[in-house]
């Protein structure tokens, strides 16, 4: 996977670094980005590809649970991750939200220090923000 991303990298730098490209210009490209945002975006991660549905590891090396969803602030931070514990083929599933700090990022796989299934799933369960759809920004419809 690190290598299929670092090639996807090198690929896009080479295309941008091509005579032929154009550098983007900020207020001239309204669904791109900065030069430097760009670069920003080589160097991020992938919630979708590196985080979700990727297993999570107590210290003893137990599969506890899945990453489930990044809830990210209106600061534009990752704060919480919602982590699936337990179930069965989608049923019985547990959703708890833990702060992302108490993650740690081990040879690519991520722990949660301390953690058991037991502990995780006596943890009140995560709901969504009944009112997220009130206070996301409003879709503009095409006339």
């Amino acid at each position: 996977m690190k290598a299929k991303a670092l090639i996807c990298a090198t690929a896009l730098t080479a295309i941008c670094a091509s005579p032929g490209a154009f550098a983007q210009v900020a207020g001239l490209q309204p669904l791109g980005g900065t030069v430097e945002q760009t670069n920003a975006l080589l160097k991020g991660w992938s919630v979708r590809r590196a985080l979700v549905d990727e297993p999570v590891y107590n210290d003893l090396n137990d599969k506890v649970g899945s990453i489930y969803d990044v809830i990210i602030s209106p600061d534009r931070k990752a704060t919480y991750a919602v982590v699936s514990v337990g179930g069965f083929l989608g049923m019985g599933k547990h959703y708890v939200a833990i702060p992302v700090d108490h993650f740690e990022i081990r040879d690519g796989n991520l722990f949660l220090a301390g953690a058991t299934k037991e502990a995780l799933k006596s943890v009140p369960e995560f709901e969504y923000n009944k009112l997220e759809k009130a206070t996301k920004p409003h879709k503009v419809k095409a006339e």
